[in-house]
């Protein structure tokens, strides 16, 4: 099983090499594209991306010397007509320079590059919202080689797409950013935090009232004001713990570690770190989880990589929570280990 990293540097790589990645992915937005539709949505990212061409080439250059792949975003959920022959023009480039792959969200946009005989390979989104296998099968059509799986979905439905469409790789979400909705069929804007962030996020207030005109009951107040406490508290979790790190300097946040074995036994071929937009030294922490927990499943099995991914963040109270949770069907079902066991797993590692 492949690591996916983000990157929006090309220093970035040899950094995130070094912790443990296989895979980058990054995204270009041309001055021409900025230009002509004053907009940066050539991959719905307004910050973190790389700032040209020339950064683009030497970013292929520096991980092919590492053995490594560079993925290019292009994952806007649509484009105008003009949008997509500039993003044809971006593909033509990137195949010039030898990038590796394309990750596409819009079926129009793919089934053009799947039309042209480029040399890089072709990856369907979590933007496409590809969720079973029939819809797999059409994005294959239409050219993609790789579907990476969107978020919230159910292991046993990944399962089951890889092995009725043996033909495809698949990509699933491991660490960081956990959208709320389904971002497939997000259409809203993510503003800085200073402008309002994301709708996502708004900090909403309700009244609330009987359909009949009587007055709330005691009851009936204190389980609104119960709903909306929980639901702060799943934002809260969904959305990176506030950014937080446990005091061993590992990230909080949404988190499909103790999956990685069930993920790698159902033939995923990657598991995407999300953040392109991060810190570099949050990409590092995250790919060294990542890392860690694979070697583990390498080498202890799978109930010892279950054990380190459940406390290598010494705080089981967030995953006992289960709204940082990816994959709940897996939390679930981890048998509770000894504390000494766990500490012993972790030791291992010199975490």
């Amino acid at each position: 099983m492949k690591i996916t990293a983000p990157i929006s540097r090309v220093e970035e790589i040899q950094l995130l090499s070094d912790a443990g990645a296989d895979e980058f992915y990054c995204s270009v937005v041309p001055e021409s594209w900025t230009a002509q539709f004053q907009t940066s949505a050539v991959s719905r990212r307004a910050f973190g991306n790389l700032p040209s061409f020339d950064d683009l080439a030497r970013a292929i250059v520096v991980a092919h010397r590492l053995g490594k792949k560079l993925h290019l975003v292009m994952n806007s959920q649509h484009y105008t007509g003009e949008q997509l022959t500039c993003l044809l023009e971006l593909a033509t480039v990137f195949d010039s320079l030898e990038g590796d792959a394309v990750i596409v969200g819009d079926e129009t946009l793919l089934a053009l590059l799947g039309s042209h005989s480029f040399n890089f390979a072709i990856h369907a989104s979590s933007i496409a919202s590809c969720r079973n296998s029939e819809a797999a099968k059409f994005h294959h059509e239409l050219g993609a080689d790789r579907i990476i799986f969107p978020r919230n979905m159910k292991i046993s439905e990944m399962e089951k797409m890889a092995i009725e469409c043996p033909e495809l790789e698949f990509e699933s979400f491991v660490l960081n950013d956990g959208c709320v909705f389904e971002e497939g069929s997000c259409h809203t804007i993510h503003l800085p935090g200073k402008l309002g962030g994301a709708i996502c996020l708004d900090n909403y207030q309700s009244i609330e009232q009987r359909v009949d005109g009587e007055s709330l009951t005691q009851e009936e107040q204190l389980a609104f004001r119960l709903n909306d406490k929980q639901y702060q508290s799943w934002v809260w979790y969904r959305f990176g713990n506030g950014f937080s790190m446990s005091k061993n300097g590992l990230l909080y946040g949404p988190c499909g570690l103790c999956a990685v074995p069930r993920l790698a036994s159902a033939g995923v071929t990657s598991v995407k770190i999300a953040g392109r937009d991060a810190p570099t030294a949050r990409k590092i922490k995250s790919v060294e989880m990542v890392a860690q927990v694979r070697q583990t499943l390498m080498k202890s099995g799978s109930d010892r990589a279950k054990i380190l991914a459940r406390n290598m963040r010494e705080q089981p109270k967030h995953c006992q929570v289960g709204y940082m949770c990816y994959y709940p069907e897996v939390r679930m079902k981890v048998s509770e280990k000894s504390i000494e066991q766990s500490k012993s797993a972790i030791a291992i590692l010199n975490i």
